[in-house]
C-alpha cells in the first residue's frame, strides 16, 4: 500500500514542485501563478516568466502551497494562503459578489489549486492535500478558509476546471456551501477560529 505524506512548498523542495506542477494538465504551463495575477499580466507573462514568478515567491515565502509525496515521489500540489494575496479572487465579481468577508482581510485564507501528477489521479491525493492545507492555515492563524469548487455532481465539466477541486473533497473536510458562481462553481467556507482571531505575522 502506497504511503501518502505532505510538505510545505520551501524553496529546497523546489524540483519537487516542478515535479509535482509537470505530470498533465495545466500545471506546467500555468505554474500557480494563475491565482495570483490579472488577466492583463497574465497574458504579457511567458511560461518561463511564470515558473520565475511562483520561485521567488515561494523563495520570499512564506510557503504560498503544499507537495504531496506518495512514496516519496512528489506527486500532487495545491495552493493555500491569504485570500488577499491572491490578486485574481478579489477581483472576480462572482466571488466579490458571493462572499460575506472583507475583502482586505487577511485572516480569511483560500484554496485556489489543485494539481495532481496524471499517474496519481483517484488516489486520494486531493484529499489528503486539502487536510494538509487546512492544517496549515490553522497553524498559521487563519480564522475562516474560502474554496471555489466544482460541483461534480451536476452538469458536465472541462476536466481543466477541475483544478479548483471538487465539491464533494471540500464538503468531507468539513467545508458548509455557502453560494453559487459560475460554471458548476460554488463558494464553500470552513471556519477555524472566531472572529477576534488574527494572524500571526
Amino acid at each position: 500500500m502506497s504511503t501518502i505524506t505532505t510538505e510545505r512548498a520551501t524553496i529546497s523542495r523546489w524540483d519537487d514542485v516542478q515535479h509535482a506542477l509537470s505530470g498533465g494538465g495545466d500545471g506546467r504551463s500555468c505554474q500557480c501563478i494563475w491565482p495570483v495575477v490579472s488577466n492583463k499580466d497574465w497574458n504579457a507573462t511567458t511560461v518561463e516568466d511564470r515558473r520565475d514568478m511562483l520561485h521567488a515567491e515561494i523563495a520570499a515565502g512564506p510557503p504560498p502551497g503544499l507537495i504531496a509525496y506518495v512514496d516519496g515521489e512528489a506527486a500532487g500540489w495545491i495552493r493555500i494562503g491569504p485570500r488577499s494575496a491572491q490578486t485574481r479572487i478579489v477581483r472576480t465579481r462572482a466571488i466579490v459578489a458571493a462572499t460575506d468577508e472583507p475583502l482586505d482581510d487577511a485572516s480569511v485564507w483560500a484554496v485556489t489549486c489543485f494539481v495532481i501528477r496524471r499517474d496519481h489521479r483517484g488516489t486520494g491525493l486531493s484529499a489528503a492535500l486539502l487536510r494538509a492545507a487546512v492544517d496549515c492555515a490553522d497553524e498559521a492563524g487563519a480564522r475562516l478558509i474560502e474554496a471555489y469548487p466544482v460541483d461534480t455532481s451536476q452538469g458536465t465539466h472541462r476536466p481543466n476546471d477541475l483544478f479548483h477541486g471538487a465539491l464533494s473533497t471540500f464538503l468531507a473536510q468539513g467545508f458548509r456551501q455557502t453560494a453559487q458562481l459560475t460554471r458548476g462553481r460554488v463558494l464553500v467556507v470552513r471556519e477555524l477560529r472566531p472572529e477576534s482571531a488574527t494572524v500571526r505575522p
